[in-house]
């Protein structure tokens, strides 16, 4: 071939290369050019299933028309999905001022929607661009088995009870208790569980201890509160978040919806659970409480991030469980803690305020579609070590308003009034559920030894508080027998003493003032009798002049 051929083709392959990067450049140009010209703005108003087992969307389309084709284009995403490039789009309909997407919901198959999330897009000639935010379905329990309604005790008090002392907690009269289930010890043999085309395998020997538990607190009457806790197992690690380091200072972890993989685990161990205490032969949970005081990572330990971050991934755990549990037992109420430094100890990178907590989540829900989320408080006295609350204010830590360092007993109203902003009301504009769901007084003071009489009127005193308000809807106290672990730190906050030589076990020895109290507290005929004594301690003369609408208020006798 001659020199003057080769510089030929050589020209050639030049003009061709530039020709294709001159193309490159321009499709790079036109979509990045179309993206910026989309003016399509869409607020998804509804996600719901309908009677027919079909989902229907509606979005309202609040821009103008534009882009090179004419459809609005809905996708969906897996909760652990983000990017609407990942995923072919589900239907495709006319762009307009109003959009609706019918399409069937495949409840119970591998091709479930129902922990699905949508999102309205438009394709600008060369990607699906995001025009709403992710919206998820939500009435989970229209498709629930169980439609029954929730059992509500004529009474708030509760108690975290020792299983081997029922009896004693039948006298006391107890109507709600926890019961802490260990999410990673759930994983097993000899139960085969199928749910949405998979099979799953839990320990039988694990659920023969809360079976019997569940069924013989039930069977009293017993409102039943489930705590789910995340701990660290190695033989679990799709449990845990991705890139989560074990570290001592954590008691539990994050629940991981992050990835496929922990998001059809998370939902399937929920959906077992809700299934097997839905009041059948195992008994009934009816309260179920996801982690523990999240806004602080030592419970709920993933990692240092911002609060926006951290509660974006608790939220994305949170509703799988959610749906998970609303879509087998409709009118089960889920909740989330936080303990009660409501503007108090937050570093922002694994402490944050109660309040920016709740308030980062309930945006969320407000954008991704309602929950009927519940909040389980901790309105512990400060410190722990000491009985008293109604002196707080003292620590600077109290006051009457939403910028309250802490919320506590001695100022609570502050919380539900906080939870009546129409912004904070569930989807019928109704307040939230709460449930204050651990709280305790110790009656070995840090600084004064024994102090057993303070414990049983500032117990009093708390429950009133609680009893009298209506948004108030348990009181549930730790615990039934003091734990040694704890009392050797001055939080002996049981209603018996126990024998602090028994190491972890937990052995009574006596009972305290407080167990005759706690007995007699919601005794209409009792109840002002058992707790005259608690006045000249706290310094007052009746309940009524310190308790607004207090609820023995016509019955108690004036001085």
């Amino acid at each position: 071939m001659t020199t003057k051929w080769i510089t030929r083709i050589k020209t050639a392959a030049w003009f061709l290369l530039a020709a294709a990067l001159c193309l490159m450049n321009l499709k790079t140009t036109y979509a990045d050019t179309a993206e910026t010209q989309v003016t399509e703005k869409v607020q998804i108003t509804s996600c719901e299933i309908m009677d027919d087992g079909n989902i229907r969307i509606t979005a309202v389309n609040t821009g103008t028309i534009s882009g090179p084709d004419n459809h609005f284009y809905l996708k969906e995403l897996k909760p652990h999905e983000d990017s609407v490039r990942t995923r072919g789009y589900v239907q495709a309909v006319d762009k307009a001022g109003e959009a609706v997407f019918t399409f069937p919901l495949n409840a119970g198959t591998r091709d479930s929607r129902l922990y699905s999330k949508f999102v309205v897009t438009v394709w600008d000639g060369s990607n699906y661009v995001a025009v709403s935010d992710p919206h998820y379905i939500t009435n989970p329990e229209k498709i629930a088995s169980n439609q029954k309604p929730f059992h509500d005790p004529l009474s708030k008090k509760g108690l975290l009870i020792e299983h081997d002392m029922l009896n004693d907690a039948f006298a006391l009269g107890v109507k709600h208790t926890i019961v802490n289930i260990p999410f990673q010890a759930m994983l097993g043999n000899g139960i085969d569980y199928e749910y949405e085309g998979k099979t799953y395998h839990f320990s039988k020997s694990f659920f023969d201890i809360y079976d019997k538990t569940i069924l013989d607190f039930s069977a009293k009457g017993i409102t039943v509160t489930a705590v789910i806790l995340n701990s660290w197992n190695d033989t679990t690690p799709d449990l845990i978040y991705p890139g989560t380091t074990r570290t001592a200072s954590a008691n539990y972890y994050m629940f991981n919806a992050a990835t496929e993989a922990g998001y059809e685990d998370i939902k399937a161990m929920a959906s077992f659970l809700a299934e097997r205490y839905n009041g059948g032969s195992y008994g009934k949970i009816s309260n179920w409480i996801i982690g523990n005081e999240i806004n602080n990572q030592q419970w709920n330990y993933i990692g240092p991030m911002d609060v926006t971050k951290y509660v974006t991934e608790f939220e994305r755990a949170f509703r799988v469980f959610y749906t998970a549990i609303k879509s087998t037992n409709a009118n089960d109420r889920v909740y989330f803690s936080v303990d009660y430094n409501w503007n108090h100890e937050i570093n922002g990178s694994t402490k944050y305020g109660g309040k920016e907590v709740i308030d980062t989540f309930n945006n969320l829900v407000r954008a991704k579609g309602q929950m009927d989320w519940g909040l389980a408080y901790h309105p512990y006295s400060i410190p722990l070590t000491e009985p008293e609350f109604w002196d707080d204010n003292q620590t600077g830590l109290i006051t009457w308003d939403y910028s309250s360092p802490v919320i506590n007993f001695s100022n609570l109203s502050v919380l539900t009034d906080y939870f009546q902003q129409n912004h904070f009301l569930d989807g019928k504009g109704e307040v939230r559920p709460i449930i204050l769901s651990e709280q305790g007084f110790t009656s070995r003071s840090a600084t004064r030894g024994e102090t057993e009489e303070l414990q049983a009127a500032a117990f009093a005193y708390a429950y009133y508080i609680a009893d009298s308000n209506p948004h108030i809807d348990a009181f549930i106290m730790s615990r039934q027998v003091d734990a040694v672990s704890e009392a050797q730190l001055s939080c002996a906050f049981g209603l018996w003493s126990c024998d602090m030589s028994a190491g972890n076990r937990v052995v009574p020895t006596r009972q305290k003032k407080i167990w005759e109290v706690y007995r007699y507290i919601d005794k209409v005929n009792q109840t002002l009798e058992v707790t005259d004594f608690a006045k000249g301690i706290i310094g007052i003369e009746n309940w009524g002049d310190v308790i607004p609408d207090f609820k023995y208020r016509n019955r108690e006798k004036r001085r």
